[in-house]
């Protein structure tokens, strides 16, 4: 029983010199010059959260998403030829891509696609 614990108390103190060695080994002395930079949406990270935000970025971010989700909705349509008839596959095809070029119209007549104003 004694060998035990005394073996547990071992054990228990290396782990714990090897943690804090590992922790003040581990700390970086010099701040690094890409955390202390901005990051892709241009704010200062060391500045106030509080600042107000760019529109142009918000719309342009939600544009990119609107395109990521209609290839993702694209693609499937050249597996789909496959398996269904030609008239109903080319009916549903011609009517989500007059949507989708209704929709970037749209975008275009806001003014929302220009990129420098």
């Amino acid at each position: 029983m004694l060998l035990t614990s005394c073996s547990m108390m071992m054990i228990m103190l290396l782990s714990t010199i090897i943690m804090m060695l590992a922790t003040l080994l581990s700390k970086k002395q010099i701040e690094d010059r890409e955390k202390s930079s901005p990051f892709e949406c241009g704010f200062d990270p060391k500045s106030s959260a509080r600042l107000p935000f760019s529109l142009r970025f918000f719309l342009i971010a939600v544009i990119f998403l609107i395109f990521d989700v209609e290839i993702a909705l694209l693609l499937p349509m050249t597996i789909i030829l496959y398996m269904s008839s030609i008239m109903t596959w080319t009916i549903i095809s011609a009517t989500f891509m007059l949507i989708l070029l209704a929709g970037l119209y749209h975008e275009w007549n806001q003014g929302s696609l220009e990129w420098a104003s």
